[in-house]
């Protein structure tokens, strides 16, 4: 039984996939005739594994919208106050997670694109949209 039921729930209202920022995005590439799919586990020659939200497969793009407390965006990351204990070393671990997925995928072949939740829908569209469009 969790100590605090309130908590937990709300930890489990926290949605990996289809979040608003991502949703909005995709939406957004969709109507301009981008296709894509979303939320697809890659296994890369290497043995790791990594879900992007949105993915070119075709043009081998993957596209991530970061959370800015979860992956500790430079602008709106901040520091847990609270419980400190466990939320550093998790966030930290997202981080680098992050950047290992990253490093994998560009080994791999791929174009990596991340844009944090906060940045303007336009120029995501406008970044994703060129790089799709120019990738062979």
């Amino acid at each position: 039984m969790p100590l605090n039921k309130g908590r937990s729930r709300n930890m489990q209202a926290n949605r990996r996939v289809d979040t608003k920022p991502e949703v909005r995005l995709r939406s957004a590439l969709h109507r301009l005739g981008l296709r894509f799919r979303k939320d697809l586990l890659l296994r890369l020659d290497d043995g790791v594994r990594v879900r992007p939200d949105i993915v070119f497969t075709a043009r081998k793009v993957a596209v991530f919208v970061d959370g800015c407390f979860w992956h500790v965006c430079p602008v709106h990351g901040r520091e847990p106050t609270r419980n400190e204990w466990y939320w550093t070393p998790k966030l930290r671990r997202n981080v680098e997670r992050d950047r290992a997925a990253n490093e994998a995928l560009a080994a791999a072949g791929w174009t990596v694109a991340r844009f944090w939740e906060h940045e303007p829908l336009e120029s995501a569209v406008a970044a994703v949209a060129g790089l799709v469009r120019n990738r062979t």
